[in-house]
């Protein structure tokens, strides 16, 4: 079996079941919070603004599929914008051609997940088998020229954006989004997560004020910043960059959990 073939089948399988939990996921997560819901909030966003228009939903994820087609041909991997953009939109697409009922169609994870895996499986599978079947030459000049389009897109130019719409949408939701923007940079080299968190507690003190839910959720993102520096070894490499003695315990602790940076 030639290669170019292994590689068809294999990301037809791929996309099927990416897919189908790309689209039921988004499909659920119209119906939190009774239950959980397998998406990102910037999808259902991006899902509600183009109004159940199939022809906008259409158009949107067209717009990032050329971006994802030249990043897996360029640097041989597939955005998140596949998963996140493309499969969502073109699954309600065509979902809402023929019924306009959203309980029955965007709504409906069977059926967006039916549709997200035929979507996701000829998809992934076109991106794939057109970046194998292009010559190895092509693909070093495509990935010399898109890979650092990549780098500049995911960071400054995402985070910025988001710190904008964080600061946009009130003084507490930008103070928040700074401030765990900061540290998000601080502890995973990208600011995006902790604005988005940001967002998520802010607007949940504007609806529900220090309810036992957003205590819940400040205390879950305080545990998560925690552990992952911890894991990182953030906190050996900020003494060390203050030039202050590690402690004999902090080193110990590192190296017996192999976190040591």
């Amino acid at each position: 079996m030639s290669d170019f073939l292994v590689v068809l089948l294999e990301s037809l399988v791929i996309g099927a079941l990416c897919g189908f939990g790309a689209g039921a996921g988004v499909a659920r997560m119209f119906h939190a919070p009774r239950v959980q819901g397998a998406g990102a909030f910037r999808t259902l966003g991006e899902l509600n603004a183009c109004e159940n228009d199939p022809i906008a939903h259409g158009s949107f994820g067209l717009g990032f599929f050329f971006n994802a087609w030249a990043s897996v041909v360029g640097a041989g991997a597939l955005t998140g914008d596949v998963d996140h953009r493309i499969i969502p939109h073109w699954a309600a697409s065509l979902s809402l051609i023929r019924q306009k009922s959203l309980e029955s169609t965007l709504y409906n994870p069977r059926r967006m997940g039916w549709l997200g895996a035929l979507v996701g499986a000829v998809l992934v599978a076109f991106l794939n088998s057109t970046a194998a079947a292009i010559p190895e030459d092509l693909r070093a000049v495509a990935t010399a020229v898109l890979g650092p389009a990549s780098e500049w897109l995911l960071n400054p130019v995402m985070p910025a954006i988001f710190w904008l719409a964080a600061m946009d949408a009130g003084r507490r939701t930008g103070a928040w989004g700074t401030v765990l923007g900061g540290l998000a940079h601080v502890v995973f080299g990208n600011a995006v997560p902790g604005i988005v968190l940001g967002i998520v507690i802010a607007k949940g003190l504007d609806d529900l004020g220090w309810s036992r839910v957003t205590r819940s959720i400040v205390t879950a993102v305080v545990l998560l910043f925690l552990c992952s520096g911890f894991l990182r070894g953030v906190d050996v490499t900020f003494l060390n960059q203050l030039g202050a003695d590690v402690p004999v315990w902090l080193e110990n602790l590192h190296r017996a959990t192999g976190t040591m940076p």
